[in-house]
């Protein structure tokens, strides 16, 4: 029995629907059902063709919401992503127009190609879930989700992106290219028409903001948040580390655990889940010494060494949680 034969039914549904256009990419199509469900964001990062935009297409009509695109570029303004005021003369007074962020499912496409200025323009809606513009505050329905888009940053033409918004982000991701088996079967389904156009929605936005308050309840022992504890902190003293995990770096962990255990058909967390999790979840929120790049070190294999350092907790009995 392998882990993907407990998870939720409906969740199950979803990643099968997810398969059905994703060629072998399981694990992103999981980690992406994971940061909705916590309430975060994902941030993909691959080359161009990958497969990074049908992805999150896919995820949209799976689950029935509302989606809104938003290709970034160079001259995009901040009140193309929020909206603005429109002065409405037979009213004589400001409508607001909202912009494409107020939507359940937003993909922000090669966000890396716009100016920081205009990526600040997510911030707010990614960390409060609401956009204030001229001075009026609106929330943003539920659930809301970004999943951007980034080539990777030595491209010409990209800006990268700031540490306050890289850390707005859940997790990072990367695509990787398929075997050439897994791009056989992309060619077959591709042939005659494209698969997208095949998917149908298999759960509910409400049902999915139900999910969303259900995995709150998921139990976390001490000796998992001493472990979550004990990794982020490491980060921060590790000589090749110049800026360590904060300590919304551990919230995030601890929450990205709590549904990927609920989408497994667990109520608890156990340490498989904080060891799986930690490099998508912490690796892009540290910054390394220009030394340890110089010496070709990175995020990601910072974070696999301090996980493979750090001890273990032998959790008590769940009977007695």
């Amino acid at each position: 029995m392998t882990q993907y034969d407990t998870m939720h039914p409906k969740l199950g549904r979803v990643i099968q629907n997810i398969e059905s256009v994703m060629v072998g990419k399981r694990d992103v199509s999981l980690l992406s059902l994971v940061a909705i469900l916590a309430n975060g964001h994902v941030l993909l990062e691959d080359v161009p063709g990958v497969g990074k935009t049908m992805m999150v297409k896919a995820l949209a009509k799976s689950i029935g919401a509302g989606f809104k695109r938003i290709q970034f570029t160079p001259d995009l303004l901040p009140s193309d992503v929020t909206g603005v005021s429109i002065y409405n003369p037979k009213e004589m007074r400001f409508e607001f127009k909202e912009g494409p962020i107020f939507g359940n499912i937003v993909l922000a496409d090669e966000i890396n190609r716009t100016s920081p200025k205009t990526q600040s323009a997510l911030l707010e809606g990614m960390e409060e879930g609401s956009v204030t513009v001229d001075g009026t505050t609106r929330m943003l329905a539920k659930p809301f989700f970004v999943m951007a888009t980034q080539n990777p940053v030595d491209y010409e033409g990209t800006y990268p992106l700031p540490e306050a918004q890289l850390d707005r982000f859940l997790f990072k991701l990367r695509m990787g290219y398929p075997t050439k088996a897994e791009e056989f079967d992309v060619l077959t389904l591709a042939e005659k028409e494209r698969p997208i156009h095949k998917v149908e929605s298999v759960i509910t936005k409400e049902e999915l903001v139900e999910l969303q308050d259900e995995i709150q309840h998921v139990y976390v022992d001490e000796t998992i948040k001493s472990y979550i504890i004990e990794i982020t902190s490491k980060t921060r003293t590790h000589p090749a580390v110049y800026l360590g995990a904060s300590p919304r770096a551990s919230i995030a962990l601890m929450k990205a655990a709590q549904a990927y255990a609920f989408i497994l058909g667990r109520d608890y967390i156990i340490p498989d889940d904080i060891q799986y999790l930690a490099g998508f979840t912490l690796a892009h929120r540290i910054i390394l010494r220009s030394e340890a790049k110089f010496e070709g070190k990175s995020s990601e294999e910072l974070i696999r060494e301090v996980v493979a350092r750090t001890s273990v907790p032998v959790q008590r009995s769940l009977s007695s949680k």
